[in-house]
């Protein structure tokens, strides 16, 4: 893969109040000198969401490329997450791209200066994940079955389950057969921003992210309140059977008396 260089020139800072958070951009260009092109055209800001506007030219336009919005709040170390639109792999070249971040969602009740970086690269991906739904809820404590196509099947894979920027499970050494049974630990907190992160073991800078998903409980609460209403309702009914449907069950009138006082 070869990685887009970069060149800094400063465009006016943008600042603007977007519930507590003071935002101040640095845009940045990026170019290749393979006639393959990206550069920030401007921002705009619509309620909560900042949009991130970029032209992505090449030379070849079957080529497809992995691009992400980065921040100095981590000091550029991490792709943003909450970033909808022209971001992620398999971008295809064209105007007017656009990222879409949620920055209240990412950052919180954050406030300060902070610069925007958009980073891209030519997307060849060591793998592909052909079954891997993220539209679909995947239950804790519950196995799936992934299944993904490679290049060079061979070696091993390591899989990861972020939750956000934090890794909270891995699978390590995993054979890169293109099958694996993957397990949700029961540990995981119910949520909606899990990302599976796939690394080739033998070259750690191809990393493959899925978009986010939702993890939920294995059983919904509504599920276990309905449980516990048809256990009581089936012991109602056993009792209401033991106590007078004509068996051999007596009713509360065939109970015997209490024993007769002493000395009578």
């Amino acid at each position: 893969m070869k990685l887009l260089k970069y060149i800094n020139p400063i465009i006016s800072p943008l600042q603007r109040e977007v519930r507590g958070v003071l935002l101040a951009f640095l845009l940045v260009s990026v170019f290749t000198s393979n006639a393959q092109t990206v550069a920030i055209s401007w921002v705009e800001i619509s309620g909560t969401k900042i949009i991130v506007h970029y032209d992505l030219e090449t030379s070849n336009p079957n080529h497809e490329f992995t691009i992400n919005l980065f921040s100095s709040k981590d000091n550029f170390s991490a792709p943003l997450t909450k970033v909808t639109g022209d971001v992620g792999n398999e971008i295809k070249p064209g105007k007017d791209k656009k990222i879409i971040w949620d920055v209240v969602a990412e950052l919180g009740s954050f406030k300060g200066d902070l610069e925007l970086e958009v980073r891209g690269k030519i997307f060849v991906p060591f793998m592909k994940l052909t079954n891997f739904d993220t539209e679909k809820k995947y239950k804790k404590g519950k196995s799936y079955p992934l299944t993904w196509t490679s290049g060079n099947m061979g070696g091993q894979i390591d899989i990861e389950l972020y939750d956000g920027q934090t890794r909270v499970h891995s699978d390590r050494n995993v054979a890169n057969s293109g099958k694996f049974e993957w397990v949700i630990p029961g540990s995981v907190k119910p949520g909606s921003n899990y990302r599976l992160k796939f690394t080739d073991t033998k070259n750690r800078e191809e990393v493959i992210y899925t978009k986010e998903f939702r993890i939920v409980p294995k059983m919904p609460m509504a599920a276990k309140a309905l449980i516990g209403v048809a256990v009581a309702g089936g012991l109602a009914g056993a009792l209401m059977a033991g106590g007078g449907g004509g068996g051999d069950g007596n009713t509360s009138a065939d109970l015997p008396g209490p024993p007769p006082p002493p000395g009578n």
